[in-house]
């Protein structure tokens, strides 16, 4: 038999009691895995390397805990809607006035108002909820360039992760009003659809409020997806289009009364939070 191989793996008998062999937590180390120190030592070992942090078993903890802080702050959230469109909107333009007048009728009929917390469409539903004595939510992102939470926002909560974001604005919200926007405001619209289409949430009105701006995309998806068969005639049932504040804030109140599950009406008075421990 050749030197090379070892008569224990050869006769199919288990390792020997003297095979090296470490408990890590739930991971068993043997042989050439088991390190000389333990856990302890390399935590306590202040001349051990720091790039660490950026490895993806710590990018773990930062993910778990923006979403324990998220669902901490916002789950005494009382019934709310989430406003999403353009961070680049200017206070002078038609669709800051239409978002702005979409907060305040929102907050006047008890819902509060969640966003993106940043400039523009964003400022707007806050400026308007937070003037009619409702309350103004913002969840902002972690960019590139410098953007802080805008003035109006009453309860704030900054993440790193997108997607960590994204999952308050479905988990919290009853209903989504999309504004004219780019990208990311595109990326919310179709997220919610999708999770409408495919019923991973339900009783969720999904209004794009515009019609100007709105109507050629919608043409699109009836011209081009539909007619090719890559969605049904029915997906374009999925949300309504319309100018009108009022017949928004109607159609998202006549869902709510639908639902199975009702959380509270906002007042504005709310503590959210709680105080800390």
């Amino acid at each position: 038999m050749p030197a090379s191989i070892d008569p224990e793996r050869m006769s199919g008998d288990a390792p020997s009691d003297h095979t090296p062999q470490k408990q890590r937590g739930p991971v068993v180390l043997r042989r050439s895995q088991v390190q000389e120190t333990t856990t302890d030592q390399r935590l306590l070992d202040s001349r051990g390397p720091s790039d660490w942090v950026h490895s993806d078993p710590w990018r773990v903890l930062r993910i778990q805990t923006e979403f324990v802080e998220g669902f901490g702050l916002l789950a005494e959230l009382p019934r709310a809607v989430s406003v999403f469109g353009s961070a680049r909107t200017p206070v002078d333009s038609p669709d800051y006035a239409m978002a702005q007048t979409l907060g305040g009728a929102l907050a006047d009929a008890g819902w509060a108002v969640i966003t993106g917390g940043g400039p523009g469409i964003m400022e707007a539903a806050n400026r308007g909820a937070s003037e009619a004595g409702g309350l103004s939510v913002g969840l902002g992102i972690e960019l590139p360039f410098e953007q802080s939470l805008n003035e109006w926002v009453d309860l704030g909560i900054e993440f790193r992760y997108f997607f960590a974001r994204k999952t308050m604005f479905v988990k919290y919200a009853q209903a989504f009003v999309i504004c004219p926007g780019g990208f990311g405001t595109m990326d919310e619209l179709f997220e919610a659809l999708t999770l409408v289409q495919t019923r991973k949430v339900n009783q969720f009105p999904v209004i794009l409020l515009g019609r100007e701006f709105w109507t050629p995309l919608l043409d699109w998806l009836r011209g081009t997806l539909a007619e090719r068969g890559l969605i049904a005639e029915k997906d374009l049932d999925l949300f309504l289009l319309t100018d009108d504040v009022a017949e928004a804030v109607r159609h998202i109140d006549a869902a709510y009364e639908q639902r199975d599950d009702k959380p509270p009406v906002a007042t504005g008075t709310e503590h959210i939070g709680g105080d800390e421990a």
